[in-house]
């Protein structure tokens, strides 16, 4: 005798279940990170309903900021989600980035290394891959955006000069600090590391953005290149 499984859709579960109804009756606040990811994803797939693929989605990434730095082939290689579902994830973790940098309050100045590094030693230290950033200065060294420039392994960050400047040009920065993590939470810079940043920098005389400063990210340590004379 062949045993069937039927799997409840989210219509058929009871109304206060219902992560929609829940956050109309409710207040959106209320919801959990896979209920409102559940309303994103809209549908399930043949094997799972909308809440049991958010649950999986999230149990992959392990975390909403490891979720945020996926890319979308990564977000489509989870069973059941798809390209289309993957672009939707994607687009409302940017507009939510997006809406995080609006803000009243003045931009941060950088005037020395620690400035640059402690805009982003917390969210960095603790990375499992080598993170590639730019902090886009203007000509007051006031930082108006941070650019999520690549995503590597555990020990080797790839940047192309094209991916760096390309936002750079968009938002019209006079100079970049470059930024970049070691996992291993050691921020002694690499050969790969020098030699990268002597391109970055011939890259960016090419286009009139002056590349100031290397910082590598380390466990509550960094390393400055201009302050380490790497960086005339």
């Amino acid at each position: 005798m062949v045993s069937v499984t039927y799997r409840l859709t989210l219509k058929e579960l009871p109304e206060d279940t219902r992560p929609r109804e829940r956050l109309l009756k409710e207040g959106v606040e209320v919801l959990s990170d896979i209920e409102l990811l559940a309303i994103l994803l809209a549908t399930g797939s043949r094997e799972a309903t909308a809440l049991e693929l958010a649950s999986l989605v999230i149990s992959r990434f392990h975390s909403l900021r490891l979720l945020g730095d996926a890319t979308v082939e990564e977000l489509s290689g989870v069973k059941g989600v798809g390209l289309a579902k993957a672009c939707t994830i994607k687009a409302s973790l940017e507009l939510a980035r997006r809406l995080s940098q609006l803000t009243d309050q003045p931009r941060p100045v950088i005037t020395s290394p620690d400035d640059a590094a402690g805009l982003v030693m917390e969210e960095m230290r603790r990375l499992d891959r080598e993170h590639f950033r730019a902090l886009l200065l203007n000509t007051r060294n006031q930082v108006i955006g941070v650019d999520k420039v690549s995503v590597g392994t555990l020990n080797c960050s790839t940047v192309h000069p094209r991916e760096l400047f390309r936002n750079a040009i968009k938002r019209s920065a006079a100079s970049i600090i470059l930024v970049h993590n070691h996992p291993s939470g050691d921020p002694a810079p690499s050969r790969e590391d020098l030699a990268i940043t002597g391109r970055l920098r011939e890259a960016g005389k090419i286009v009139g953005i002056d590349v100031l400063d290397h910082i590598i990210i380390g466990d509550n340590r960094f390393t400055s290149f201009k302050a380490k004379g790497l960086i005339e």
